[in-house]
C-alpha cells in the first residue's frame, strides 16, 4: 500500500488510540498494519471487524462492540468472517467383538472454517474398547547368553497366551529373533565358527550367526508359540552389543510378512541381555550404506543385514512411530537404565526388569501392556508451523488442565478431552490456506482427521466483488473492494489521489511546513500538500502533542469522561478540575452521616475524603475499633448467599448489589479488609469480609461454607455413663475381692508359721493310767530248768 495511505490510516487510527488509553486497555484491530485490507483486519484478532461504509472517517478495523456504537458503523456494513465446525464422520466409540466393529477415538473426521488468532475447540472422546485386537510379537535375543531364556520362554509360552486372552478375546502371538550382522568384527567369519559358533550347554553345537529371523508370523493359534521358541537355536557372536535395532526395524516394517493388522493394538516385547549397536556402528565391518528402513525379507529372513548400517535411534523412534506399534524392552538388571534411557525418547514405550532365566517374562508382558493401556495420551501430527494444537480435559476429576495425558483408564470406560486448533497467521502461500492434520492416541492406528479452511480473505475481496479501474479510485486509478481503494502502481492517497512522482516536490513540501523548518514539524507525512500527523499529534502542521499531558489511573487527563488532551493541557469536561482533570468539583461524596466533611476523621480534596491513620471508608466512618459495615451487610449476606435471614426474596433483589457479593471457599487475607461473623438462623456460624473499593462502593467476599456446632449424640451420652457406672462397680469388686484374697493369704501363713513353731507339753498325766500291768516275781532267778 501506497504512502499516502499509510498516513491516511494513522490519522484515522489517532482517535481510536486515544480512547483505547483512556480505557486503559490494548486494542490490536487500530494498529496499521490491520488498516491495509479487510483480510490484514481479520487476521490480527478474533474481535476485529471492517467496516465497508465508504468515505468512514474512523478506522475501518476496529472491535466489532466499537462499529456497533451508535456514531459507528452500519452493522450491515460490517464484515467479520466467523468460523465453524462440521463433524464430518463421528461414529460413536464403543466396544466390538470383530476388529472392525471397535471404535475407541471419536469423532473421526472434522471440517473445520478458523479464523487467524481464534482458538476453535474440537471435543474428543476416548474409550479403551472390550476385547479390542492385539497383536503382540516377541523379538529375542538368541544369542548363546540367552539359552536358559528361550527354554524359560518356551516353557511359559501357554501361560503368556492365557494370560492375554484374559484381557482380550481378539488376540495374536509371534516370534522372531536376532543376533548380529555376519561380519568381522561382530561375529567370527571363520568358516567352521561361521557354521558352528559355538556349543550349548547340552553340548549340542550352536546356528549359524544371523542378524534377524521370523520364526512364527502373528497368528491366533498361539499353541505354535512355545513350539517354535522350543526348535529355535541359539547362536553366537563376539562383541557384547547386539543388532537389536535391525530386528526392530524389520518387525516393524515389514507388515504382511509379520502380519500386523490395520486395526489393533501392536505391541512388540524385545527381550535382550545386552546393549544394542547403532547407526555409525557399521562401519567397523566396514558397512557405510544407511539404513533405508524399508522391508527386506526373504524366506523369513533379514537379507540385506551385511549391506546396510545399523538404523539410528531417531528411525527406530520413527518407526515405531509411524507404524503405531507399543515396546516393552524386558532387559536385565545390568541393561536396565539404558533401554530406560531409551523408552523414554520413543513413544507409548516401557521398560520392565528380566530375571536371569525369563522366568517373571509373563507377569513382566501383563504388567507392562496394563501400564501401556492404562493411560491414555493424545498427540498431533502434519501440524503446520503457523497451526498450534492444545489439549484440555478433566480427566477424572473436577478441574478442567492443560493436558493431553489421563491416567487410570479402566478397559470400557470413556475419557473426554478438548483440542484447542489455533491459526497464528495466515500462510503467505494461497495453497496452504487449506491444511488438514491428524490427532491420535499414542501406540494406536486411530486418527482423528481435522480439514482446515483457513479464512484469510473477506468476502468483499473475492474477484467477483471488486470493481478495477474504479472511478471512485480518482479517474480509475484504483481497484475498488472493501470500501477503500487499492491503488494501481505509481497512485496513492485514500482515493490514490496522489501522483508518486510528486511526492519530494517543493510544493508538495512549502504546504506542509507551517512555521516550522522540517515538514509537518517532523511529526507526520507531507502527502500531496497536507499532513497526516502520526498518532497522537494534531492541528494542520501536526504541532500539537495530544498525549502530552499528565495520565491517571484512568487514563489521559482523568480519561475520557473527565477531559481531553490538548496541544498538552487538559481540558476537563463540566464537573471535573484539576490539572489532570481528575477532580470532582464540591465536596459531596465527602459529608459523612455525622455531616461532618469526611465524618471529622480527614480531608476532603477532588471531592474524595482522604482519611486520617487508623480510619477507612468513602467517608472516613470506618477503623478497627468501630461497629463498620458488619451489621449493616449482614442482612444482604443471608439473603444472597444462604437464602436466609430477615428479608424477603423481592427486598433482597430491591435492597442489595448482588453483584458486588461474591461466594468464595476461602476469604481473602489482605491489608484493608475487614471480617465478620454471625451466628445464622440455623445457628450456624457464617463469615465475610468487606472491603472498600476506589469507587466508594463496599466488596464483600463470603465464605461458602458455615461452622456449625456437632449435634449432641444422646445415646452415647447414656452409653457412656451406663457403660461408667458398671466399670466403677467392677473395678470396686475386683478392689474387694483382691483384698479379701490378700488378707486371706496373709492370715493363713500366720496360722502356718505358729504350728511350725509350737512346743508341746511332755510331763505326765495324773489320771492317766496304761491299759497293761507288769509283775516281778522275786524267787526267779531267770534260769531255766
Amino acid at each position: 500500500m501506497m504512502t499516502m495511505r499509510r498516513g491516511l490510516a494513522a490519522a484515522l487510527i489517532l482517535v481510536a488510540l486515544v480512547c483505547v488509553k483512556a480505557q486503559g486497555g490494548n486494542n490490536p484491530c487500530v494498529r496499521e498494519d490491520a488498516q491495509k485490507s479487510c483480510s490484514a483486519c481479520i487476521s490480527t484478532a478474533s474481535e476485529c471487524g471492517w467496516c465497508l461504509v465508504e468515505d468512514y472517517e474512523k478506522p475501518r478495523c476496529d472491535k466489532i462492540q466499537n462499529h456497533a456504537r451508535p456514531d459507528g458503523c452500519d452493522p450491515s456494513a460490517i464484515t467479520s468472517p466467523q468460523d465453524s465446525l462440521y463433524l464430518e464422520e463421528n461414529v460413536k466409540v464403543r466396544d466390538g467383538e470383530l476388529p472392525e466393529d471397535a471404535v475407541q477415538l471419536q469423532p473421526q473426521r472434522v471440517k473445520i472454517k478458523i479464523r487467524p488468532n481464534k482458538p476453535v475447540r474440537i471435543p474428543i472422546t476416548f474409550r479403551q474398547a472390550e476385547n479390542y485386537p492385539v497383536d503382540l510379537y516377541y523379538l529375542m535375543d538368541l544369542s548363546n547368553s540367552m539359552e536358559d531364556d528361550k527354554t524359560k520362554l518356551a516353557e511359559l509360552g501357554n501361560l503368556i497366551a492365557e494370560r492375554m486372552s484374559a484381557i482380550t478375546k481378539n488376540f495374536r502371538l509371534g516370534f522372531g529373533s536376532f543376533v548380529d550382522k555376519v561380519v568381522m568384527p561382530y561375529v567370527s567369519t571363520v568358516p567352521r565358527k561361521l557354521k558352528v559358533p559355538c556349543r550349548t550347554s547340552n553340548g549340542d553345537p550352536c546356528e549359524a550367526p544371523y542378524g534377524f529371523k521370523n520364526h512364527l508370523s502373528l497368528d491366533l493359534d498361539t499353541s505354535q508359540f512355545a513350539q517354535q521358541v522350543m526348535s529355535a537355536s541359539v547362536s553366537g557372536n563376539l562383541d557384547a552389543p547386539e543388532g537389536g535395532f535391525d530386528a526392530i526395524m524389520q518387525a516393524v516394517a515389514c507388515e504382511n510378512e509379520i502380519g500386523w493388522r490395520s486395526v489393533s493394538r501392536r505391541m512388540m516385547v524385545f527381550s535382550t541381555d545386552a546393549g544394542f549397536h547403532y547407526a555409525g556402528d557399521g562401519k567397523l565391518g566396514g558397512i557405510v550404506k544407511p539404513n533405508d528402513g524399508h522391508c527386506h525379507m526373504s524366506n523369513n529372513l533379514y537379507t540385506e543385514s551385511s549391506n546396510q548400517d545399523y538404523p539410528s535411534v531417531s528411525q527406530v523412534t520413527s518407526k515405531l512411530k509411524e507404524k503405531s506399534v507399543s515396546i516393552i524392552f524386558a532387559v536385565t538388571k545390568d541393561q536396565f537404565s539404558i533401554y530406560e534411557k531409551l523408552a523414554k525418547v520413543i513413544e507409548s514405550s516401557t521398560t520392565g526388569e528380566l530375571a536371569n532365566d525369563s522366568a517373571n517374562i509373563v507377569d513382566l508382558i501383563e504388567d507392562n501392556y496394563n501400564k501401556i493401556t492404562s493411560f491414555v495420551q493424545l498427540k498431533s501430527e502434519n501440524v503446520g508451523k503457523n497451526i498450534s494444537v492444545k489439549f484440555f480435559s478433566r480427566c477424572f476429576g473436577e478441574d478442567e488442565a492443560e493436558t493431553d495425558t489421563c491416567e487410570k483408564l479402566k478397559i470400557g470406560q470413556n475419557v473426554t478431552f478438548s483440542a484447542e486448533v489455533t491459526v497464528t497467521q495466515c500462510p503467505k502461500d494461497r495453497k496452504s490456506w487449506k491444511q488438514e492434520l491428524s490427532i491420535y492416541p499414542a501406540g494406536l492406528a486411530e486418527r482423528l482427521f481435522l480439514e482446515l479452511d483457513i479464512i484469510c480473505e473477506c468476502e468483499c475481496e473475492n474477484a467477483d466483488n471488486e470493481i478495477p479501474n474504479s472511478p471512485k479510485c480518482f479517474d480509475g486509478n484504483g481497484t475498488y473492494e472493501c470500501g477503500v481503494c487499492s491503488c494501481n502502481p505509481g497512485r496513492y492517497g485514500e482515493n490514490c489521489e496522489c501522483d508518486s512522482s510528486e511526492v519530494s516536490s517543493k510544493e508538495s513540501d512549502k504546504k506542509c511546513l507551517g512555521n516550522s523548518t522540517v515538514p509537518c514539524s517532523g511529526r507526520g507525512q507531507c502527502v500531496c500538500g497536507k499532513c497526516v500527523c502520526n498518532p497522537g499529534y494534531g492541528e494542520l502542521y501536526c504541532q500539537c502533542d495530544n498525549q502530552a499531558c499528565d495520565y491517571t489511573e484512568f487514563g489521559i487527563c482523568g480519561g475520557s469522561e473527565r477531559g481531553v488532551c490538548n496541544c498538552g493541557v487538559c481540558e476537563c469536561n463540566p464537573g471535573y478540575e484539576g490539572d489532570t482533570c481528575s477532580c470532582r468539583k464540591g465536596n459531596s461524596s465527602c459529608v459523612g452521616s455525622n455531616g461532618m466533611e469526611c465524618s471529622g476523621h480527614g480531608k476532603c480534596s477532588c471531592n474524595q475524603c482522604f482519611c486520617d491513620a487508623q480510619y477507612m471508608g468513602p467517608t472516613c466512618d470506618d477503623c478497627p475499633a468501630c461497629p463498620g459495615k458488619c451489621e449493616e451487610n449482614k442482612a444482604c449476606v443471608q439473603c444472597a448467599a444462604f437464602d436466609s435471614g430477615p428479608l424477603t426474596e423481592e427486598q433482597c433483589n430491591r435492597d442489595c448489589r448482588k453483584d458486588l457479593i461474591h461466594i468464595q471457599s476461602e476469604l481473602p487475607n489482605r491489608p484493608g479488609i475487614r471480617k465478620c461473623q454471625f451466628k445464622d438462623d440455623d445457628d450456624c456460624l457464617f463469615s465475610f469480609t468487606y472491603q472498600y473499593m476506589p469507587n466508594g462502593e463496599v466488596d464483600i467476599v463470603v465464605q461458602r461454607t458455615k461452622s456449625c456446632p456437632e449435634s449432641v449424640n444422646v445415646l452415647a451420652i447414656v452409653g457412656g455413663v451406663v457403660g461408667g457406672i458398671v466399670a466403677v462397680g467392677l473395678a470396686l469388686l475386683l478392689i474387694w475381692k483382691l483384698l479379701t484374697f490378700i488378707h486371706d493369704r496373709r492370715e493363713f501363713a500366720k496360722f502356718e508359721n505358729e504350728r511350725q513353731h509350737a512346743k508341746w507339753d511332755t510331763g505326765g498325766n495324773p489320771i492317766y493310767k496304761q491299759a497293761t500291768s507288769t509283775f516281778t516275781n522275786p524267787t526267779y532267778s531267770g534260769k531255766q530248768g
